[in-house]
């Protein structure tokens, strides 16, 4: 038996991100690639397709690591950082565990970042109809 083709990074990407965050490639391709040609597919294929489709992590750890580096980034990451609270949550997490690696964020991004991390996330829960 011949073993299916690989489907490629862009595709393999696809696959991922649609699972994942539905609707991504088009809402990237309709805000930046009149501006940037490609950039939806290029970050599909390296974010998606490259990273996350990695095999030696479980999603939910992907996600949490995703969510840890956002916050302590802070502030100027809060979209994207509800974006992957969202996605963490879609992959099993809980609340609990989310918060859980923003708080010990503290201790790498400072306080200020941790805790626009947290609103963030909580502006999430509230969203997702989520209560403590």
């Amino acid at each position: 038996m011949t073993p299916a083709p690989d489907p490629g990074p862009l595709e393999a990407g696809r696959t991922l991100s649609e699972k994942r965050m539905p609707g991504l490639e088009a809402a990237l391709a309709a805000r930046y690639d009149a501006w940037l040609p490609g950039f939806s597919e290029w970050q599909i294929s390296t974010v998606y397709g490259g990273i996350y489709g990695r095999d030696g992590l479980d999603d939910k750890t992907r996600q949490l690591a995703t969510v840890a580096a956002l916050a302590v980034l802070g502030g100027q990451t809060r979209p994207q950082l509800k974006i992957h609270v969202k996605a963490a949550l879609s992959v099993g997490a809980t609340p609990r565990e989310i918060n859980e690696t923003i708080l010990q964020m503290v201790l790498y991004g400072g306080f200020p970042a941790m805790i626009n991390a947290l609103n963030g996330a909580i502006e999430v829960y509230e969203q997702e109809g989520l209560t403590p």
